[in-house]
């Protein structure tokens, strides 16, 4: 199975027929600019299609702690996403509390795991959509 460093490199080398469908569900990258850096990273995250739009939920396992691509897309939401072979720029928004709840149940649907991470925080565990830049 491919994790991190690993995942990244395979899904970019053969436009993620190696590292899309991934332990029963699926996964795209997103790349964001460091904060502090400026540099881009890439994480592959499980994600859903909603609508237009892609969601993906910045759960880091129910750390008390935001992960770092979430920080970073706090700082700057112009982002990139590839999903299979398709490859565009995004603006990454958080997920508003009047349409997270149904959000959240989608994205529980396809990895269940996200409601023991919620149940593991006290911090709300964001929902994150990437709208695709028109």
């Amino acid at each position: 199975m491919l994790y991190g460093k690993e995942h990244v490199q395979r899904y970019q080398e053969t436009d993620g027929a190696e590292g899309h469908d991934w332990n029963n569900t699926t996964v795209l990258l997103l790349t964001t600019k460091g904060r502090s850096s400026g540099r881009p990273y890439t994480t592959p995250l499980i994600y859903q299609p909603y609508g237009d739009d892609y969601l993906v939920v910045a759960s880091y396992g129910g750390a008390p702690d935001d992960p770092q691509w979430y920080k970073n897309l706090k700082a700057e939401p112009e982002v990139e996403v590839q999903v299979k072979g398709d490859k565009f720029k995004a603006r990454a928004r958080t997920a508003r509390p009047e349409e997270k709840s149904d959000m959240w149940r989608v994205m529980a649907a396809t990895w269940p795991q996200y409601d023991e991470y919620q149940q593991k925080t006290d911090r709300e565990i964001p929902v994150v959509v990437l709208e695709r830049a028109r």
